[in-house]
């Protein structure tokens, strides 16, 4: 029998970072019964094949096993492709690029000048109580829910925030997305969450602020129409009730442009 080395510890500590890992954005994305589901599906699958040896069905869950990984890879693209921009995005390797570079000190002074337009917009916007819906892209390329509303490519400004959101517009019901120094499209529309946690008081924006969380690592600003109230949203968790230094705080520390 092979003795137990460092390289069995190596790899069972890495087989329990993926999982957890997994699991984290599983949670995130509202999907974490389908997690259970596969994590018992797969335990039942090691038990007859390699531990009871149930060469028949063992047989047939090996058949499940290869069609079933194509079928997970179709259904949670949206959570794979976040899971490798996050595992290769330049905040988790830090430390090397902070070897070949130091831009961060040169231009850290104006990287967050798009933070106050959008701040007085949605103060604004929630002293008039007129809803809205802001979403800030990160790593993940938000193209697809642009083209679902109408291209604008201008600078981030206040009164075209307010603008856009006025009642009267075609497009104050979509969401608008910024991406850059720039406002990229408006009246966009955006997957909604399904999460059954939600309060039943919080309507279709922020459900559709946390569905583009769940799926994306972006940030989703919401203007609440009924109250006035202001909330984030980000990697599938809501918080409420910003007051404007609050709000100001949270998108200058997670929205990295």
């Amino acid at each position: 029998m092979d003795s137990f080395g460092i390289k069995d510890i190596i790899d069972i500590v890495l087989v329990a970072f993926m999982l957890y890992y997994l699991y984290k954005i599983m949670k995130e994305s509202g999907t974490i019964s389908i997690f259970y589901g596969v994590l018992a599906f797969i335990i039942v699958w090691v038990l007859t094949s390699a531990i009871l040896e149930m060469r028949l069905l063992g047989s047939i869950l090996d058949k499940f096993m290869s069609i079933g990984l194509l079928i997970l890879v179709i259904i949670f693209q949206d959570q794979i492709k976040r899971f490798l921009v996050e595992l290769g995005s330049q905040k988790r390797w830090k430390i090397l690029t902070n070897l070949f570079h130091h831009r961060k000190s040169e231009d850290g002074g104006d990287s967050k000048k798009w933070v106050m337009p959008i701040v007085y917009a949605c103060m604004n916007m929630a002293k008039s109580k007129t809803g809205a819906l802001i979403v800030i892209q990160q790593k993940v390329p938000l193209d697809n829910y642009e083209k679902t509303g109408d291209i604008i490519d201008a600078n981030i400004n206040s009164r075209l925030i307010e603008n856009i959101f006025f009642k009267n517009s075609p497009l104050h019901d979509g969401a608008l997305i910024i991406a850059g120094d720039q406002i990229k499209a408006a009246g966009c529309i955006l997957p909604v969450s399904h999460d059954t946690n939600i309060p039943r008081s919080l309507g279709l924006r922020h459900r559709s602020a946390l569905g583009i969380s769940q799926a994306t690592d972006a940030v989703a600003v919401v203007v609440s129409e009924e109250t006035g109230g202001i909330s984030i949203a980000y990697h599938g968790n809501l918080t409420t009730r910003l007051s404007s230094t609050e709000l100001e705080h949270r998108l200058s520390q997670l929205v990295e442009l």
